[in-house]
């Protein structure tokens, strides 16, 4: 059964949680595709990944790079606008309100939501109640001060 996370976003800003995520989740063997709302959104993504930390990067293509389809299977971390799923991910991560419409074809799904901004709490609310109805295992993470997550209710 696939298993639904919400992180609720609340210390730190997406650009400085997503890149922790992608690290655990490349840490624990998965590989992931990253639905952002927009171009603009998953190239600014796409930058900030390779530049994130100075020791590190998080390997990754971006599906508005320029001949970036043609590997997209090799990439760990696939960031594109459209639920996709060149690179055999196992986790889908939505971000900017994106949703998918067969959760159940992923075993993880990650939704990251501002706690900032009332209208994408609104929106989280409601998908978390859609998809509960709808009987999948839902799981709700709020931040830490530090930056971490912890698993709440």
């Amino acid at each position: 059964m696939t298993e639904i996370r919400f992180y609720h976003l609340t210390s730190s800003p997406l650009d400085r949680a997503l890149p922790r995520i992608l690290e655990k989740a490349l840490s624990g063997g998965k590989r992931a595709v990253v639905v952002a709302g927009s171009p603009e959104r998953a190239q600014a993504l796409d930058g900030q990944l390779w530049t994130y930390d100075d020791r590190s990067f998080l390997p990754h293509g971006c599906a508005s790079a320029a001949g970036a389809a043609d590997f997209a299977a090799d990439q760990p971390i696939w960031l594109t606008t459209e639920v996709e799923n060149p690179n055999g991910a196992d986790l889908l991560v939505l971000i900017d309100g994106q949703t998918v419409a067969a959760p159940d074809d992923w075993p993880l799904v990650c939704e990251i939501f501002d706690g900032n901004d009332e209208t994408a709490v609104a929106a989280a609310r409601a998908r978390w109640k859609a998809l509960k109805d709808g009987g999948h295992a839902l799981t709700y993470w709020r931040q830490t001060d530090t930056g971490g997550w912890e698993k709440a209710g």
